[in-house]
Order: C-alpha cells, then sequence, then structure tokens
C-alpha cells in the first residue's frame, strides 16, 4: 500500500547542493513507525545509507557524510527530503527513497518498500 516516489533534478553542478524530494502515499511520515531513509548506488559499487528521519523528526546520518548532508520533512505534505552539499562527480548515483522499521542499512530486504530511484548526475 506504502508508496514512494523520488523527484528533483536530473543534473547538478559540481560545488552545488543536490535537493531531491521523496512522496510517500499510502502512510504517514508522522504517525507510522517507519523510518525514512534515503540510499544511493554510485554506477559500478554497492548501495550505500545516507540518512533517515523517524516518524517523529528525529534525524540519522552515515558518519562518512553527515558533514554534507540534512534530511527534512514536509508533514503537511506527507514528503521528506535530502541536500547533499558540496556534491563532486562522485555522487554520481541513482537515489532511492525507502521505508522499514529499521535503520542504517542498504540492502533491498532490509526494507519493506522502495521508491524507483532517480538519477542524478554532477557535472558541469
Amino acid at each position: 500500500q506504502v508508496q514512494l516516489q523520488e523527484s528533483g533534478p536530473g543534473l547538478v553542478k559540481p560545488s552545488q547542493t543536490l535537493s531531491l524530494t521523496c512522496t510517500v502515499s499510502g502512510g504517514s511520515i508522522t504517525t507510522d513507525y517507519y523510518y525514512w531513509s534515503w540510499i544511493r548506488q554510485p554506477p559500478g559499487k554497492g548501495p550505500e545509507w545516507m540518512g533517515a528521519i523517524g516518524h517523529n523528526g528525529f534525524t540519522y546520518y552515515s558518519p562518512s557524510l553527515k558533514s554534507r548532508t540534512s534530511i527534512s520533512r514536509d508533514t503537511s505534505k506527507n514528503q521528506f527530503t535530502l541536500q547533499l552539499s558540496s556534491v563532486t562527480p562522485e555522487d554520481t548515483a541513482v537515489y532511492y527513497c525507502a521505508t522499514g522499521a529499521a535503520v542504517g542499512g542498504a540492502r533491498r530486504n532490509e526494507y519493506d518498500y522502495w521508491g524507483q530511484g532517480t538519477q542524478v548526475t554532477v557535472s558541469s
């Protein structure tokens, strides 16, 4: 029943901020007990968990990305967002939003629902 949809620019210039939105339907980011996560997969590499926000608004971040990552939410729109600052070509990846009962993993079976993913390319 829960559906997630990523949206945002597919091309970002180096040094700029990558901003993506995940729109949720069939579940409430404030009422349900799920964690709401962002995961990315660069070309030829495995998936990487970036961070999450809980139903109470508490945020969690990967130690390797926390200095550049910010996750927030708009409860009136049932959306949560990802901002990744100071991007480089190494940030090129498919970006996913996902939800589940745990936080911090990057495997498909660790989450109950996934968005389709959106390709983001960092290039000048």
